[in-house]
């Protein structure tokens, strides 16, 4: 018989410790999957933030260095400079990415730093507790918006993709999501589309990940299924927002 899916080489065999329903996993895979299509391993690099991401080193085979919270497209920018020819991606998650590390974040892709930046969205703070994030939605309740996040208070949710997507230095600006199978085969595209941009030498390339934090939105995995679907995809649209040729 032949064989039509299996594990992806770059992806270490082992048990997954993530909360029943949560995505980080699934993004695991495709970074995986990318690297596996390219032949990058040996060259490749990871830089994980701060937050339930960082644990990227416990499942994939790549060298991958922990980065201060918010800092990691700064410490990838280094060690891209300075070894121009390894692949080079940062895994972020949504507080690390655009609360504390909007400012690295910023300028890393108004330099046009040639690196890869995988962002996962699930709209909340999730390893310290469940806080609303710059992503959160408006009305969504977290453990320091009980009541919902209120605009007038908070502010409204950020859209990074299309804040970056404007900026010279990025080659490549996506926003994708992983809650069904039609959305994934799209989030595997771009993620290797990001991969290639780095590798043909363009400019940052950014993946956002569209999420599911059942946990800390105090749901079933299949409620958060349908909350991607429902609340976060009509805030946050997917597409391909900017792809240099």
């Amino acid at each position: 018989m032949k064989q039509v899916f299996k594990r992806p080489e770059t992806l270490i065999k082992t048990t997954n410790h993530f909360c029943p329903g949560c995505h980080h996993g699934t993004a695991h895979r495709l970074i995986a999957e990318a690297i596996d299509l390219f032949q990058i391993s040996d060259s490749t690099v990871g830089v994980a933030g701060v937050g339930c991401g960082v644990f990227l080193y416990d499942y994939l085979a790549l060298d991958v260095c922990e980065a201060p919270h918010g800092r990691a497209p700064a410490v990838a920018t280094g060690l891209k400079r300075v070894h121009p020819e390894n692949i080079v991606f940062t895994y972020q998650g949504d507080g690390d990415l655009a609360a504390i590390g909007m400012s690295e974040i910023i300028h890393t892709a108004n330099r046009g730093e040639n690196i890869t930046v995988i962002f996962i969205n699930n709209c909340v703070y999730g390893m310290t507790g469940g806080q609303m994030a710059p992503t959160t939605l408006s009305g969504q309740k977290t453990t320091t918006s009980p009541q919902g996040r209120d605009y007038a208070y908070d502010g409204y949710p950020i859209r990074m993709t299309e804040m970056l997507a404007a900026l010279d230095g990025v080659a490549f600006a996506a926003r994708v999501a992983v809650n069904k199978p039609a959305t994934l085969n799209k989030a595997g595209q771009a993620v290797n589309k990001a991969f290639e941009m780095q590798i043909n030498k363009m400019g940052l390339s950014f993946v956002e990940i569209l999420s599911a934090c059942p946990t800390n939105w105090g749901m079933t995995p299949s409620e958060s299924l349908r909350r991607i679907e429902a609340e976060m995809i009509p805030f946050y649209p997917l597409g391909i927002f900017k792809e240099k040729k």
